[in-house]
């Protein structure tokens, strides 16, 4: 069924119809004469009053809801010239231009919509449309229509994209009427009124419902507004029950307040965070300030250190060749002197025995002298003359003896070592034992200087070993820092490992081949894919020889005084670089060195911090440096998410 709706038909006019339909006449009479245009193309329209309008070409359903909406609009800042105007256009676009030759219409944009309508104006917000005459049959006693969702998807297809239509209901079943929603933004006030236009385009309008001498079939639509909304009947009831009466300037305003709230809030969020940065940036600064100074009181410590261990053992060793030196010195000093004493002892053995042979012979003479009834005169002079040559004998052994006593003392004072004090001793015991067996009791007081330069030798040796202790306790103490710092070596170079970091400092593996010149020289012979395969097995049969111990291509010898690692005549290198070129054996006598020098008893491959600038060993100063960089650049990047 169709029920009728209330409506109040009061409405405000400055002139009468008759005034309008003079004016809609004359300006249909001109549009049909050609005075103004309409046309610019089988596609093109445009509007001939409103020459200012931002948007000059309209395809024909859009010029004709144009037309429609401004003839119809009750806003105030339309003239009655103006809606005479539209309403001549709208009839001349009806009457007089074929509907075939305009192509599909299109949405209005919200700009058209908005600039359509008076700011003043009142809507129900959120946007609600209205449906009438909606068809109805009665089912057990109910009138029954159409629902909802049927309804829009029927509004969907067309382009209006409601969010929801409802069809009212009283106590005898469906009122033959449904309120349609759309959204809240101006998207859904632009579907709003294009819902409307599309109506009152086919005579389907509020107008067109409210108008009493015509018959009524299809739906009838339009937007809600004021009159809707204060209605008494069914739908004002329930378009005050979810809705308001609001003008679009107030939503605007609404909107804008909306928006700058929003901007002042995000501008309060943006300080605090400039705020809390520059707090950070200044944490960070004098954290990375305490840092480096403790890096540098650090090194200095360890520079200072190292250098004190120099010197130590600099003047350790300086101290140890001083008495090694002076150890042989004096040694070869004892061999000469113990040779010169075995020499003096053989001489005074001869001469001891040419004494008693002469003695003999003096006794045999002087029983023969007696026998033979010498005379006792000449037997007198001979004794005296016999005499005379022993005490010279005995006055020259006395003088060989002083001298020897004097350099008995002189080898004292200048005795250092243990062993050579224990061989003058031993010497000089057995001298002893020569002079007691020549009765002479003087010796006893070079045994008691040989006693008192053993206790001397016995003083240096504890203060030599007073010194070994010294010098071992150093060692043990470099060993330990070294260990450390080997220890922070590996963790740095563990640490850089897992990191992708793109520096002129990072970790090498120290003895690996290079493929790249393996692949270039099988590239040469084969084609892509079976070069790819030879290069790995031949990169791989070097890689097994590199970790052969029983392989040793590389010998080291001394130039200029220093010990140099240089490469033999090797088959199997010299086959290699004949066969493959000078590249492949470049890179395999390149890991050959690397090996050999950093870890020439394993043979296999170990990691290494490295100066890809320089092309050397990294230091551990250097290592540390680039992490705190790579610290840094993270908590930058951290910081700016």
């Amino acid at each position: 069924m169709g029920s009728s709706v209330e409506h109040s038909s009061g409405e405000d006019t400055d002139v009468s119809d008759s005034e309008t339909e003079e004016y809609a006449e004359k300006a249909h009479e001109e549009l049909k004469n050609g005075k103004h245009q309409v046309k610019l193309s089988n596609q093109a329209y445009t509007c001939p009053f409103c020459p200012k309008k931002k948007k000059g070409d309209f395809q024909y359903k859009e010029l004709l809801q144009h037309a429609s909406s401004i003839g119809k609009s009750s806003s105030q800042k339309r003239t009655t010239k103006d809606k005479a105007n539209h309403i001549a256009l709208a009839k001349y676009l009806e009457s007089d231009i074929p509907f075939g030759e305009a192509g599909p219409s299109k949405p209005p944009v919200e700009g058209d919509t908005l600039e359509d309508h008076d700011g003043d104006e009142m809507f129900v917000w959120p946007w609600i449309g209205i449906v009438v005459n909606i068809p109805t049959s009665i089912r057990d006693g109910r009138y029954v229509g159409k629902s909802g969702s049927e309804l829009r998807d029927q509004l969907t297809s067309r382009g209006f994209n409601p969010t929801r239509v409802r069809p009212l209901w009283n106590y005898q079943g469906h009122s033959g009427t449904a309120i349609v929603e759309f959204q809240k933004d101006w998207s859904g006030f632009t579907n709003a009124m294009s819902f409307e236009k599309d109506y009152e385009a086919n005579h389907h309008g509020r107008r067109d419902w409210l108008a009493k001498n015509e018959k009524k079939s299809g739906h009838y639509a339009w937007v809600a507004r004021t009159d809707d909304y204060n209605a008494n009947n069914i739908v004002g009831e329930n378009l005050r029950k979810i809705g308001d009466l609001r003008t679009i300037a107030d939503i605007m305003e609404e909107e804008a307040r909306k928006t700058k709230k929003l901007v002042g809030n995000l501008t309060n969020v943006i300080e605090a965070k400039k705020m809390y940065l520059l707090e950070m940036e200044s944490k960070f600064i004098e954290t990375e300030s305490s840092l480096s100074q403790l890096v540098k009181e650090k090194d200095n410590l360890h520079q200072a250190y190292n250098e004190e261990i120099k010197k130590i053992e600099t003047s350790a060793r300086d101290h140890f060749r001083r008495i090694f030196n002076d150890h042989e010195r004096l040694k070869s000093q004892l061999e000469t002197q113990k040779k010169n004493l075995e020499s003096r002892g053989q001489e005074l053995l001869k001469r001891e025995t040419h004494n008693e042979i002469e003695r003999k012979k003096l006794s045999e003479d002087l029983e023969q002298n007696a026998v033979q009834n010498c005379s006792l005169q000449a037997a007198a002079d001979e004794q005296r003359k016999t005499d005379l040559k022993v005490m010279k004998l005995a006055d020259e052994q006395k003088r060989e003896k002083e001298e020897l006593h004097k350099r008995i003392i002189q080898l004292e004072k200048q005795l250092d070592a243990k062993q050579a004090v224990q061989l003058e001793i031993e010497q000089l015991r057995g001298k002893l034992n020569v002079i007691k067996h020549m009765g002479d009791e003087g010796d006893l007081e070079v045994l008691k200087d040989v006693d008192s330069l053993l206790k001397a030798m016995r003083e240096k040796e504890q203060e030599l070993d007073d010194l070994e202790t010294l010098n071992q306790t150093l060692i043990v103490h470099e060993r330990m820092r070294n260990d450390e710092l080997q220890d922070a070596r590996k963790e740095l170079v563990n640490g850089l490992k897992d990191m992708s970091v793109s520096t002129r400092i990072g970790v090498k593996r120290m003895g690996e081949l290079d493929s790249k010149p393996f692949h270039d020289a099988m590239k040469r012979k084969y084609n892509e894919a079976e070069a790819e395969e030879r290069s790995t097995e031949l990169c791989s049969l070097w890689e097994e020889y590199l970790k052969d111990p029983e392989w040793h291509p590389i010998k080291v010898v001394n130039i200029d005084g220093k010990e140099q690692a240089v490469l033999k005549d090797d088959e199997k290198l010299r086959d290699l670089k004949e066969t493959y070129g000078e590249e492949v054996y470049n890179a395999v006598t390149a890991a050959l060195f690397e090996i050999t020098e950093y870890n020439p008893s394993g043979r296999y491959i170990i990691t290494e911090l490295w100066n890809y600038e320089e092309g050397r060993r990294a230091t551990l100063r250097e290592g540390v440096a680039i992490l705190l960089k790579h610290w840094k650049v993270q908590k930058r990047r951290r910081g700016m998410e």
